[in-house]
Formats: C-alpha cells, sequence, structure tokens
C-alpha cells in the first residue's frame, strides 16, 4: 500500500485498520477498489498528526492523518473479493446514515424546543417574540421542515425493511442530504432567537449549527448523494 489518509477515524487506540485501496487502475474507481484488513504495527505505517473538530484544540483529536509507505498486506487479509470495497462500504454505511437522520431529528427537536421556549419567555418592545410574526415564521417553517424531514427518514427506513436495495437507496441518500439542511437550517433560526446567548459556550445550539455541516460531509458529501439520487430516479424514466 502507497498513499496517505485524512481522517482514521479512531486509528490511535486500533490494532487493524481498514484500508480501501485502488488495485485496478484500468477500470473505474468503483470496480478497481479493494479492501484489506492492515495491522497497525505494519513496518510502513506512520500517523503524521491528529486532528479534531472545529471545537476541538488543535493535535488533541480522534481523527488520525496516516501515512502509508510500501505497507506490505498479505493476501488473506482481502475483506470479500478484489474490486467489492464499495460495494462492502455501501452495506455499512447505508444503515449508519439512517441512524445519523435519526439522531438528527432528535437534535433538530431540542432546538425547535428550545426556540418556542425562548420565544414564550423574552420579551422585547413591550411584548413577547412568541407574538412578532417574523418569528412565528421561524418557528413554523423550521416545525414543517423537521416533520417533512422525520417522514421522510420514516419512509427510507420503511423501504429498507422492504428490501428493496434500489429504492432504500434512493431514498437513504436522499435523507443524507436533507439531514444537513434541516440540521443548519432549523440550528441557526435557533441561534438567532437566542441572540448573543445563541452563540455562547453556555447553549448547545452553535455545536448543532457545526454538527450540520459535519453532516453534509460524514458518510459522503452531500453532492455525491444528490447525483445518486438523480441517477436512481432517472432509472424509473424514458426519453420521449
Amino acid at each position: 500500500l502507497q498513499g496517505e489518509k485524512w481522517f482514521s477515524s479512531g486509528l490511535r487506540y486500533a490494532r487493524f485498520a481498514i484500508v480501501m485501496a485502488v488495485t485496478n487502475p484500468d477500470v473505474s474507481v468503483y470496480e478497481g477498489t479493494s479492501m484489506f484488513l492492515v495491522p497497525t504495527d505494519s513496518p510502513g505505517i506512520e500517523i503524521l498528526r491528529h486532528t479534531g473538530l472545529g471545537s476541538e484544540p488543535s493535535g488533541e483529536g480522534n481523527h488520525a492523518y496516516v501515512h502509508y509507505d510500501d505497507v506490505r498486506v498479505p493476501a488473506a487479509n482481502l475483506l470479500g473479493g478484489e474490486g467489492q470495497a464499495f460495494a462492502i462500504a455501501q452495506t455499512r454505511l447505508g444503515g449508519g446514515r439512517i441512524h445519523h437522520a435519526m439522531r438528527t431529528i432528535a437534535s433538530c427537536r431540542k432546538a425547535l424546543q428550545m426556540m418556542c421556549e425562548r420565544a414564550l419567555s423574552r420579551r422585547t418592545q413591550g411584548e413577547l417574540l412568541a407574538k412578532k410574526q417574523m418569528v412565528q415564521d421561524a418557528i413554523a417553517t423550521s416545525f414543517i421542515q423537521l416533520e417533512q424531514f422525520r417522514l421522510l427518514v420514516l419512509y427510507a427506513a420503511w423501504w429498507c425493511d422492504k428490501e428493496d436495495r434500489d429504492k432504500a437507496r434512493t431514498y437513504i441518500a436522499a435523507v443524507k442530504v436533507q439531514m444537513a439542511e434541516v440540521m443548519h437550517d432549523i440550528a441557526r433560526r435557533a441561534i438567532h432567537l437566542h441572540g448573543a446567548l445563541g452563540i455562547s459556550n453556555e447553549m448547545s445550539l452553535w455545536s448543532m449549527l457545526i454538527t450540520g455541516e459535519v453532516m453534509g460531509l460524514a458518510d459522503g458529501p452531500t453532492e455525491v448523494h444528490k447525483v445518486t439520487v438523480a441517477r436512481q430516479v432517472l432509472k424509473e424514466h424514458r426519453a420521449y
């Protein structure tokens, strides 16, 4: 193995790494990539540094930046068959994306609850924030977004239960796109309603906003999942 990997989560504690590497450059990356178990004490593995999320001090995170310098891997350490890395990864990542979506629902509900409590508690210009139409608009829009997203996640999970691979893939990709947008939008509105308090470390809203950005990257960026949705939808139509 020759190359490097950014954000290898938990590598500092692991006895082996799961590595995806191109083994056949003459075909597409999806068909020419294989997966291996690589012991972390193998000669040639060098952890350059560790990285955390934006809120963590530099160098103290749990995500390794690692370099592989001609690391030899036995053929027996191949996972699945040659060229099956993406198929294996997607089996695990599909479920993980649903879990991310479920946790996003819970976080958004918390943010909406905080918005409502703030609106019913804070007075300005002689009346509660809850009486102001622009605040009502923020709360209503957040509620609608959250309920639409919740039902989309439920529908995606239903397709998983139905074991319809294509439909499940489409809807899992759709919730992956939507979760980042919903988390960002609701957290931003909640921060705005709380004013300076919302961006302070006395509230959890700032971390929710950052989490929304993380959800747009973790387990694949938003753009990739939009491409997946479009391709799956186009399969159901014909030119005229």
